[in-house]
């Protein structure tokens, strides 16, 4: 069984940031799911995620979720690497942390822009993405 990430499907630097972490995810750790999709909704009821979380979410094999920085360190944390020494951050405690994570959440469409449709894997990415 593998980790699920959630991601804005729509959005620029989210898409972008999927894109980053297959790169380096050299044991295809993570499967992937847009928020916006049937298997992205039904993943969100089925983890009771809070409706205001639409950046991302960290579904851990062992059913554990993880949401804003606390899902990105841990993302980070299993990356090849120097990206595995993000995960110190998780000793900061997360409402420390969530409000710099909350900061390029909140102005990522400004930011980096946003598409009309959710992106689309590639051929070899395929298998990766659940829907």
């Amino acid at each position: 069984m593998s980790d699920i990430i959630l991601f804005d499907g729509v959005c620029n630097m989210c898409t972008g940031s999927v894109q980053f972490i297959i790169k380096r995810d050299a044991k295809q750790t993570f499967l992937f799911s847009s928020l916006q999709s049937e298997v992205g909704q039904e993943l969100l009821r089925k983890h009771n995620v809070p409706k205001q979380i639409d950046s991302l979410v960290l579904i851990k094999a062992n059913g554990r979720v993880f949401y804003k920085s606390s899902a990105a360190l841990r993302i980070a944390g299993q990356l090849k690497g120097g990206w595995k020494l993000f995960a110190i951050f998780l000793v900061v405690p997360p409402f420390v942390r969530n409000p710099f994570y909350q900061i390029i959440a909140g102005n990522r469409y400004k930011w980096f822009g946003k598409k009309a449709e959710c992106m689309l894997p590639t051929t070899e990415q395929k298998e990766r993405f659940l829907d």
